[in-house]
């Protein structure tokens, strides 16, 4: 049987919990609501590829994991984005067989441009608060990140150890 303390702390996290999903969405749409030309010219899907891509070539077998998308659906973007010219087939590694997705340089380019965007944007907000408002606001960030790779770890060894508390 539950205490009244730990039923009240069930609803204030569930209340956390709602108000988290509903304000990370409103703030990533304002604080990157741009005219960000290839988020205009590309699917969801096509756009995230090239984010991932930017942080080496990746075997298309990898990427449809990543995605979450069937080789199929991957191998459809993939030919979309080789005739847009943002990405090349590559062979990677000790086996040529294995065909690898890499961006162009044209596609580096473009993903650079917007990471600029992104961050004239950021910075516009920043300048809105406090220094020590964006101290606090980072900290919390990395705190909320750790704490997702904790309940990530956590739910795939599927055990539940009260000491893991991030931020406590």
């Amino acid at each position: 049987m539950y205490s009244e303390l730990e039923k009240t702390e069930a609803i204030d996290l569930a209340e956390q919990a709602a108000a988290m999903l509903s304000l990370l969405p409103a703030v990533m749409r304002n604080l990157f609501q741009m005219d960000d030309d290839l988020a205009t010219e590309l699917p969801l899907a096509q756009l995230r590829v090239c984010s991932i891509l930017r942080e080496g070539p990746r075997p298309m077998s990898i990427l449809s994991r990543e995605m979450g998308v069937s080789l199929p659906a991957m191998t459809q973007i993939a030919d979309r984005l080789e005739r847009s010219r943002l990405v090349k087939r590559v062979s990677e590694g000790p086996d040529r067989r294995v065909r690898c997705l890499r961006l162009t340089p044209h596609g580096e380019h473009l993903m650079h441009r917007r990471d600029e965007e992104h961050k004239q944007s950021a910075q516009a907000v920043l300048e809105h608060l406090s220094p020590r408002a964006r101290s606090e606001m980072l900290k919390s960030l990395d705190a909320l990140l750790q704490a997702c790779f904790a309940a990530k770890n956590r739910k795939s060894r599927d055990e539940a150890p009260a000491a893991e508390k991030v931020g406590a």
